[in-house]
């Protein structure tokens, strides 16, 4: 049984980090680890709770208690295979996963979480140096075929759990690497991808094939594909950036953040730059849009030596409190400062870009903005904005980074030759039961299905998706379900 003191004798620590001025001066991870008897300390501080609500943050259904008892007790090999029930890739949530299931720990009601994400990042880790992780998959295959189509977290997840199934698994990636936004898009920072290569590793051994610089619906046809396997599954993700369509766009200098790290990414991986290079050192930045990835801009033009970086955000600046319109154990919509907003970065809140403003050579030199209103119901949700009178000013810069998310999955190319049916958003229609598409042996996961979300979400995705191929395919499964945490369904 959990300790059902841990909470009180010890407090919530994290590992230690690099300095600001060190870790900006390289591109590799900066975070610490625990020394062992503080990570049994911390799994400690999971309480006999009665109810975990924190499996129900987690999109995956992790057993978070009783991995967290494994480790207090020192139980390793345990703790590895209560964790890796649920989630195939501990290592990824581990590094880059906002931890909703923190959110959702019975402690944070008036205290501190237990540290879960550092706690399963530890996990895998010395799972790995134990020598647990290993393949997987069946020696009996089923005969069966499938094609992944994208190798992001949502396609990997998929491609691991029908591997596991028995099933003979090739994954297309049209990029020259597989690993998706894990490997283009994530700074090195956050993840380094020597992780993402040792996981590919362990898929290969498991007899899972990666065609990389291959796009279906260019290379191979959607016909063709379909022909060719027994069950494909789309997990190509959102992929369409949302754009600041103001006067000015069309000045030089102002880029998608996605084409910025990505660029980053290969230049720190010694791969070629096909694209101009986007390099901000000396520059001024302004980085438009306040979440993850614009925040993982913030970092990387920091470890470019640009001159200052700015963020903006057109909401207001969320209070430190929890609000009423996300009660616990509903993840809390509160201010929060990441690791690459401690590098140095001037944040402005409820901000509104009206204009980018050109020199008189053509260039950008500013933008125009104004400050802006939010109109709020009585729980305190956003209903509208109204801009602030004679507020307008400018802010100068010479790049402007868009990190407004996306808006959805890329439409022509191979959702066009398949004619799946999309929904309201854009999306690829299926429901989060059966995951088909309006195609019978098609099947999607991932942000293409429900749009932009957290690794997390596309990991559980994957799964459940495979759950459902490998019903279509079979009639039956073994694949455990998230709905039978932790059980075989």
């Amino acid at each position: 049984m959990p300790n059902p003191t841990g909470f009180k004798e010890f407090s919530r620590e994290l590992p230690s980090k690099a300095t600001p001025q060190e870790r900006i001066s390289h591109n590799r991870e900066f975070v610490g680890t625990y020394a062992e008897d503080q990570l049994t300390r911390q799994a400690a501080r999971c309480m006999d709770c009665g109810i975990p609500f924190c499996h129900s943050g987690c999109p995956l259904g992790n057993i978070i208690p009783e991995f967290n008892d494994a480790v207090r007790e020192e139980k390793w090999e345990d703790a590895y295979q209560i964790l890796s029930a649920t989630n195939n890739f501990p290592e990824f949530t581990g590094r880059i996963c906002p931890a909703p299931c923190e959110a959702a720990c019975v402690l944070s009601i008036h205290s501190s979480p237990v540290a879960i994400e550092e706690i399963e990042k530890h996990i895998i880790e010395i799972a790995f140096a134990k020598g647990y992780v290993q393949p997987t998959a069946p020696l009996l295959k089923s005969g069966k075929t499938v094609a992944v189509v994208g190798s992001g977290p949502a396609g990997l997840a998929a491609a691991a759990q029908l591997a596991r199934a028995g099933h003979t698994v090739t994954v297309f990636e049209r990029d020259d690497r597989p690993g998706g936004l894990l490997r283009y898009g994530i700074p090195d920072f956050k993840l380094d991808k020597w992780v993402i290569d040792r996981r590919i590793q362990l898929l290969e051994d498991d007899g899972i094939v990666f065609r990389c610089g291959v796009e279906i619906g260019r290379d191979i046809s959607g016909a063709e594909l379909t022909a060719t396997f027994d069950a494909v599954v789309l997990a190509g993700g959102a992929s369409v950036p949302r754009d600041l369509n103001i006067p000015g766009r069309e000045l030089p200098g102002i880029y998608f953040a996605m084409d910025y790290l990505t660029q980053h990414n290969r230049r720190v991986s010694e791969l070629g730059i096909e694209d101009d290079e986007i390099w901000v050192e000396g520059q001024d930045v302004v980085v438009i849009g306040s979440g993850d990835t614009g925040s993982d801009c913030v970092g990387t033009a920091n470890r470019q030596r640009a001159r200052s970086v700015t963020q903006f955000a057109l909401m207001h600046q969320p209070g430190t409190e929890r609000p009423a319109h996300t009660p616990w154990p509903q993840e809390p919509h509160i201010f929060r400062s990441s690791t690459s907003h401690e590098e140095g970065c001037q944040r402005y809140w409820g901000i509104n870009t009206k204009a980018f403003l050109a020199d008189e050579a053509g260039n950008l030199r500013a933008l125009l903005v104004s400050d802006v209103t939010w109109e709020t119901d009585v729980m305190g949700r956003r209903i509208r904005f109204e801009e602030v009178p004679d507020s307008d000013r400018e802010i100068p810069c010479q790049r402007v980074l868009l990190a407004l998310g996306f808006t959805g999955p890329r439409i022509t190319g191979l959702l066009t030759e398949l004619g799946v049916a999309l929904d309201e958003r854009g999306n690829v229609r299926a429901d989060e039961q059966a995951y088909r598409t309006s195609r019978p042996n098609v099947f999607v996961a991932g942000d293409m299905r429900r749009g932009q979300s957290l690794v997390v979400w596309a990991i559980s995705e994957g799964r459940e998706a495979a759950r459902e191929v490998d019903v279509f395919l079979t009639g039956k499964t073994a694949l455990p379900s998230k709905n039978a945490v932790g059980m075989f369904a």
